[in-house]
Parts: structure tokens; C-alpha cells; sequence
């Protein structure tokens, strides 16, 4: 882990235009400036995160106390990188179910970490000051995922599954 950028996910760069799109380039995006302010967010979250769960001590697989294994630290940090792939990764074509795809998995992955840092809590596996802040901050993120998902427009893609449509 890199003690410099605890949060290790990759600073977001907006794509080079080429001479096509660059008539539309100069265009307001609110899609691209909501899923750029999430990014952000998560980004600080990812940090505190690894944080948190990185000065814990490796836990065994099976602790007689009950208390947190490291596969669960792993689930925990692996959740909050892929959340940090599918909020880019929405903005990549600009399609709709792709983009709610993305949506309920980072919603899913959210709401797991925000779980599983009160159980850490509970647990006394890290303070629970820390935890609140950890979780408030979840909360912030939620408010700004609200704004981004409520300006998503259904495109003509449908959806061959029957859930996005």
C-alpha cells in the first residue's frame, strides 16, 4: 500500500476529443460533471477505507472471538474498487443500461460497505468515531449519486433482460 495515496484508485481524466467530436465537446455534460463529483467522493471513501482497514492487524480465517477475518477486509476494499471502475466506466458510452447496470452495483457495493463498517464497529474492530465519519461520508456519496442518477436518459438500447427498460 502507498502511504502517500491511501486511496490508490487513478485520478480521472476526461477523454481526448478528436476533430469529429470536438463540435461537441464544448457542450455542458451534466452526466459526465455528476459521475465526476462521485468519483471524487468515492475516491476520499477509498482512502479512509484503506485507512481504517489497513492499520487493522491480519486476522486468521477463523477467529474463536467472532470477530473480522482479512477475507472480509478484502471483500470490503475490493467492493470500494469496483465501485470506483463502475462510476468511470459509466461515463465510457454513454448508454443507458450500461449506466443503471453500473448504478445498482455501485448502489449494491455502497450499501455493503456502509453495513459492514457498523459491524466493524460493533465488533470493536476499528473506533467508532472513525466508522461514523466512514459512514457519513457513504451518506454524502449517496446524495451525490441521487443527482447523478435522476439525469440519466433512456436512450433507443433496449435492454434484452427486461430490467432497465
Amino acid at each position: 500500500m502507498n502511504l502517500d495515496n491511501l486511496n490508490d484508485l487513478p485520478e480521472w481524466k476526461d477523454r481526448e476529443v478528436d476533430d469529429e467530436d470536438d463540435m461537441e465537446a464544448w457542450k455542458p455534460n451534466p452526466t459526465l460533471d455528476a459521475c465526476k463529483a462521485m468519483y471524487g467522493k468515492w475516491n476520499e471513501i477509498v482512502g479512509m477505507l484503506n485507512g481504517a482497514l489497513g492499520s487493522l492487524k491480519d486476522l486468521s480465517d477463523k477467529d474463536d472471538d467472532g470477530s473480522f477475518t482479512k477475507e472480509q477486509k478484502e471483500m470490503i476494499l475490493g467492493d470500494a474498487y469496483e465501485t470506483g471502475v463502475k462510476i468511470r466506466s459509466s461515463e465510457a458510452g454513454g448508454i443507458y443500461i450500461i449506466r443503471m447496470e453500473n448504478a445498482a452495483i455501485i448502489r449494491k457495493n455502497a450499501q455493503y460497505i456502509k453495513t459492514a463498517i457498523l459491524g466493524m464497529m460493533i465488533e470493536g474492530e476499528i473506533e467508532e468515531d472513525y466508522g461514523e465519519i466512514i459512514r457519513n461520508e457513504i451518506d454524502a456519496f449517496r446524495d451525490l449519486f441521487k443527482t447523478w442518477i435522476v439525469i440519466l436518459e433512456k436512450d433507443e438500447y433496449t435492454d434484452e433482460w427486461g430490467l432497465f427498460v
